[in-house]
């Protein structure tokens, strides 16, 4: 798997542009959410012409008068002209429902950069359809959270063709500030599923070690402390733990829900490399489960109230 970010891609003798690429200025934006809407301010701030478009009424005319760029009714009207179109959406059917909308009114050599945390055997096939009419596509998912997202300071993983991938770069640096390319189209969002799956993994044993050593007598935020001195440290013990499950906020930007279809896209892809995975998908069912007894609309972060309820205890010591 290749990868690279801004200072890697130098040290491999710089990236191979096509000498007649035109440049992308006009931006199409769909998807003004917790992620979206600091994205596509950053776009705003790097100069790029940007049209906004949102499922939420109001939305996108809100982020317009507060922001700046041009609010529009719908994914049609934001790609009229355009000479990219950015996707963030919850999943890859929103994505395939938005492209066959946006698809007619899309110029021949236009670049569609999908950041969704979508699925990639989707994702290939509406890139398929996207080819017929001579639009180019790549997927590009983010990780960060919303803090990274706010500071430009994501990191982006692609995949696609090499040369719509240097097309992209561009407008790619001014949300994020390390370029993962993973390969072909779908890869990106291969790895983005893989890296949550990760994630997801050392939260909920990093949570079970808490809730084992409150049991035990030790201080849950100074165990924190002690992980992120020693080898259990991870980006939960570093980001996590104490700033949204010890405080009680739960509230770091990113959905229960959105965690728990990334799992299941993550397990997708070891059935289709036919890769055993029994704790990973013990994983993802811990987590459904956390989703099943909390109910829609809670953080991610969240899950540490499931496994609180099976230890009788409420990290803190608060019973």
């Amino acid at each position: 798997m290749a990868a690279s970010d801004d200072r890697s891609a130098e040290g491999r003798g710089g990236l191979n542009r096509p000498r007649n690429a035109v440049p992308l200025k006009k931006i199409g934006f769909v998807g003004i959410g917790n992620m979206g809407w600091p994205m596509a301010a950053n776009l705003l701030k790097a100069g790029f012409e940007l049209a906004v478009c949102d499922a939420v009424p109001g939305r996108s005319a809100q982020f317009a008068e507060q922001v700046g760029g041009t609010a529009v009714a719908d994914a049609a009207e934001a790609v009229r002209g355009a000479d990219a179109v950015i996707t963030i959406l919850p999943t890859s059917k929103q994505v395939a429902a938005v492209a066959d909308q946006m698809a007619p009114a899309l110029a021949k050599g236009a670049l569609v950069i999908d950041m969704t945390s979508g699925q990639p055997a989707r994702t290939r096939e509406i890139a398929a359809r996207l080819a017929e009419r001579g639009v180019a596509m790549i997927d590009a998912p983010v990780s960060g959270g919303v803090p990274r997202a706010k500071s430009g300071d994501l990191a982006i993983m692609l995949g696609g063709e090499a040369a719509e991938l240097d097309r992209a770069e561009p407008v790619l640096k001014a949300m994020g500030s390390s370029l993962y390319r993973c390969g072909g189209i779908g890869a990106g969002q291969a790895m983005k599923a893989l890296n949550n799956l990760s994630s997801a993994g050392t939260f909920l044993m990093g949570i079970e070690v808490l809730l084992i050593g409150q049991r035990f007598g030790l201080d849950p935020a100074t165990m924190v402390e002690v992980l992120n001195a020693s080898s259990g440290m991870s980006n939960s013990s570093q980001r996590k733990f104490k700033q949204y499950v010890l405080n009680r906020r739960f509230d770091d930007g990113f959905a229960l829900e959105l965690m728990v279809k990334d799992l299941g896209i993550a397990l997708e892809v070891g059935r289709e490399t036919e890769t055993p995975t029994p704790f990973s998908a013990l994983c993802r069912e811990m987590w459904a489960a956390a989703l099943a007894s909390l109910g829609p609309g809670h953080n991610h972060t969240a899950l540490a109230q499931l496994s609180e309820r099976m230890a009788g205890d409420i990290l803190g010591g608060n019973k």
